[in-house]
């Protein structure tokens, strides 16, 4: 596909993102190299990875050899909880495993709200911006009070922030509050692990545009303004889950699964996890 038909979206800072990214959560470092191969070639120029993955060094090797400019590529990883003090270290070392001078966004990857340290944190990673080690900030799994205490900062307020969202689990009072805020949502796990394209409406949804049931949740995403980040290591499902710009859902196809909802969570619960 051409990467030019993947729209993008506008942050609150400005930098354009590519609506459809690639996430590399749960892959090997060996194995990611090859996927994101695989996922650039099919015309994906988003790469979503974290420190915690253990797999920057693969996502690098595979920029690296890919032959694509620097600024045609879109590269987000993440702050672990455990380097929550010291952000400035873990972002150069994660510039270093990619082999990159700056990523595209940096994000707090868990509020961990046992303290609040990720006050602090923000603000370092304001100045890590302002540095020009990253051109975006922004955080992953925060909740709405979590959000209201950045912007009490008075200072910058997130770019994106990145949460599990899917049919079973569609965070609503996040997404409003991001809107309120200006933030982008981002969904990580957004088919569910697989978990929603048995439901009848994502069923139903596909067969009526001839597509692939994780295709019609993908567009779900899309068509509410959604950055989606689909992680698979298969060609021919990496390739799947990016032709997704040929058809449009109806009004009631997106109520449909908007109806699914069921707080049908697959990771842990951001009040709860501190690393």
């Amino acid at each position: 596909m051409d990467p030019a038909s993947v729209p993008t979206i506008t942050l609150n800072d400005s930098t354009e993102i590519p609506q459809l990214g690639f996430g590399v959560f749960q892959v090997p470092d060996e194995e990611t190299t090859r996927a994101v191969n695989s996922a650039l070639e099919a015309g994906y120029r988003s790469i979503d990875t974290a420190a915690v993955y253990g797999n920057e060094a693969g996502v690098g090797r595979a920029l690296a050899s890919s032959g694509l400019a620097r600024e045609d590529l879109f590269v987000t990883t993440k702050l672990w909880v455990a380097d929550l003090a010291d952000p400035a270290r873990a972002l150069h070392t994660s510039l270093d495993r990619l082999g990159l001078d700056q990523v595209d966004l940096y994000l707090i990857h868990w509020p961990a709200p046992a303290t609040e340290a990720y006050l602090e944190t923000w603000e370092a990673l304001e100045r890590l911006r302002q540095e020009g080690l990253t051109r975006s900030i922004g955080v992953s799994n925060f909740l709405p009070e979590h959000l209201d205490r950045i912007a009490s900062l008075g200072g910058t307020i997130p770019a994106v922030n990145q949460v599990e969202l899917h049919p079973a689990l569609q965070n609503r009072q996040t997404q409003t509050a991001d809107a309120r805020l200006g933030i982008a949502t981002e969904a990580w796990s957004p088919l569910a692990q697989g978990a929603v394209l048995a439901d009848d409406a994502v069923r139903a949804a596909a067969a009526a545009h001839g597509v692939e049931p994780a295709q019609a949740v993908l567009r779900w995403h899309l068509q509410q303004g959604r950055i989606v980040i689909p992680k698979s290591v298969t060609p021919a499902r990496i390739a799947s889950n990016l032709d997704v710009f040929g058809f449009d859902l109806t009004s009631e196809e997106l109520d449909a699964i908007d109806a699914l909802d069921r707080d049908g969570r697959t990771g842990p619960h951001p009040a709860e996890f501190n690393g």
